[in-house]
């Protein structure tokens, strides 16, 4: 929870909600998603990355890549060496629409084909071996 809002009792009202600003990390994913480093993306939760165990995150391959233009809230995290990994605070849905994907949406459907299509290519350039089922079938 922010700090402010430990001693609340009472939650109404209590979330973050709305248009929050963002800042990217640059050549991060979610910086090739949107094509620029600031953002604004809505929110509709509670809760907050704690910044006491970003370290150790980091140190673990979380990479924290936007943040609040403080630099204190956390807003997307990504892993480091993994081809898609991309976790927000947003809601991206809120901004997505059938004909005109939200940006995020965008960058996961492309990193998927782009997969399909390196495994594609990495199947063709193996040599075929027979199963070993079918060599004792004959």
């Amino acid at each position: 929870m922010l700090d402010e809002q430990f001693a609340v009792t009472d939650k109404g009202g209590t979330m973050r909600l709305g248009k929050c600003p963002c800042v990217l990390t640059e050549g991060s994913l979610a910086h090739q998603a949107y094509g620029k480093l600031d953002i604004e993306e809505r929110h509709r939760h509670r809760f907050e990355f704690n910044n006491q165990f970003q370290m150790q995150f980091e140190a673990n391959g979380l990479c924290v890549t936007g943040t609040s233009p403080n630099g204190k809230l956390v807003e997307v995290i990504e892993l480091r060496d993994h081809p898609w990994f991309l976790a927000v605070q947003c809601h991206p849905e809120f901004k997505s629409k059938p004909t005109k994907a939200h940006p995020l949406f965008q960058g996961f459907i492309h990193a998927a084909i782009a997969r399909r299509e390196g495994k594609k290519k990495a199947d063709a350039a193996k040599p075929y071996t027979m199963p070993a089922e079918a060599v004792g079938a004959s």
